[in-house]
């Protein structure tokens, strides 16, 4: 596999590795926890465990999103300030399900004579805290301010 946007933290490839230890240990073949670590970092495409752990190390700080978290940033074009009121991560992605409630609603149409407020949005976001779904001109149709 190989692909480091794609693996688990560390803490969840320990977790796994404890698991697979007393899988392994109820089935009739003790093996220690470096074994275990070892075994899970092939079938991740690496070397040894310290080749998995120096890549997982080297990776961007991921931002972490909280319920009831404050956040502010900018939903098609309009500047927001709002709560976290959901956050659901995808299986298998470094993208995550989030709902924002906003403090002020905010005017999506950019049209003159025309409007659409939105007050609660769901949108899906990547560890950059932007979306990957895109305004027609090019820019990111949510993205948070660090």
């Amino acid at each position: 596999m190989n692909d480091r946007a794609l693996l688990p933290t560390i803490d969840a490839l320990k977790d796994q590795a404890k698991r697979l230890r007393a899988t392994l240990e109820a089935s009739g073949t003790p093996t220690s926890h470096s074994r275990s670590l070892e075994l899970l970092s092939h079938q991740h495409g690496f070397k040894n465990w310290n080749t998995l752990h120096a890549a997982l190390g080297n990776r961007p700080p991921e931002r972490s999103l909280m319920i009831g978290q404050r956040v502010n940033g900018h939903y098609l074009g309009q500047y927001f300030e709002g709560e976290v009121i959901g956050v659901q991560n995808l299986a298998q992605s470094n993208k995550y399900r989030v709902t924002f409630v906003f403090d002020d609603a905010v005017d999506v149409v950019t049209f003159e004579g025309m409007s659409n407020f939105r007050k609660r949005v769901s949108c899906v976001i990547g560890s950059d805290g932007t979306t990957v779904e895109k305004t027609s001109d090019g820019r990111p149709q949510l993205y948070l301010n660090t």
